[in-house]
């Protein structure tokens, strides 16, 4: 930074929940890309109990934006600091404070500081961060306090699987396949449509229609980061099926001495107030908990066979 102003904004919101768990949800970033709308994927690069180095991803102003953020996380006083080590201009300088205070009610309020600075401090970009924070909070402060106000079914709206299928082929083989999704309709066959844009290399943004085995038809649409030289590509849907709250997912492709394999990952919230109106009357979470798995395991696992005989039948060919 070289001398620019300063300039801090502050967010707060009651939440119906105990302070220990609205902290949880705090602490735990490499899962807010289930929690906050805007984060697309958290990598965890360190982590010593107490200071934390992360890579981020998310949206704003309507761009997705990567960052590194270093926290400091204080379990006593239930406040993380963070602070961006490499910013993207105008923001030259980005820090703030998580805070949450324990009411004696036994509900909480969560305060959100964000202290900035932009290069010349020029009064146009200035404006843009401070609309970008407000809306960026805002959203945050909402989906924290909607999680935190049902901690007590927090174990039954979330679930987390992953589905794996061996293959003989080479890796680089494999990894294309899934990197060149834009040609998936023409290879899978619950895929009816999709539609893929790259401005950047790398982050790929899907509009994508499948077919479910009764034959009804999802449209969502997803942002995907790709990673060739570790073989895998993350993913959030930023438009769900109306049974999923969040989902986000992975495809890795993974070498090891048995050979190669290909895992399907997915991490969803389900919609409880949309149960009973997707499955019928009197509907439960559990039941949404094996539709949910055995919906997204199918076409997973689907995708995983067509990339498999695919794969296998390019190296027979050669």
């Amino acid at each position: 930074m070289t001398g620019e102003r300063v300039h801090r904004t502050s967010h707060s919101v009651e939440v119906d929940a105990p302070a220990g768990a609205v902290f949880g949800l705090i602490s735990d970033a490499t899962r807010w890309p289930l929690f906050f709308p805007e984060n697309v994927h958290v990598e965890r690069l360190e982590f010593d109990g107490t200071n934390e180095r992360l890579r981020m991803w998310a949206t704003a102003g309507g761009r997705l934006r990567s960052w590194i953020s270093q926290r400091v996380h204080d379990p006593g006083t239930r406040c993380v600091e963070f602070r961006q080590t490499h910013t993207q201009l105008p923001v030259t300088m980005m820090r703030g404070t998580w805070i949450t205070e324990e009411r004696a009610d036994g509900t909480s309020l969560l305060t959100l500081l964000h202290d900035f600075a932009v290069h010349g401090d020029a009064a146009g970009d200035v404006a843009w961060v401070e609309q970008v924070l407000d809306l960026n909070s805002r959203a945050e402060l909402a989906s924290l306090r909607s999680l935190a106000e049902r901690w007590t079914r927090f174990d039954d709206l979330v679930l987390s699987f992953e589905d794996t299928v061996r293959i003989n082929a080479p890796a680089e083989r494999v990894y294309d396949f899934l990197y060149r999704a834009g040609d998936w309709p023409e290879l899978i066959p619950h895929v009816a449509r999709l539609e893929l844009t790259e401005d950047t290399p790398g982050v790929q943004v899907i509009a994508m229609d499948t077919l479910t085995a009764d034959g009804a038809g999802h449209t969502t649409e997803s942002v995907r980061i790709c990673f060739p030289h570790a073989g895998r590509i993350v993913y959030k849907q930023t438009t769900t099926p109306a049974l999923m709250e969040a989902h986000t997912g992975e495809w890795n492709v993974v070498s090891d001495e048995n050979g190669l394999a290909v895992v399907a990952q997915h991490s969803v919230v389900l919609r409880e107030d949309a149960v009973e109106q997707v499955l019928g009357a009197g509907a439960d979470l559990a039941r949404a908990r094996r539709h949910v798995r055995e919906a997204l395991g199918r076409n997973s696992t689907a995708t995983l066979h067509t990339v498999r005989r695919y794969a296998e039948c390019v190296t027979r060919a050669r």
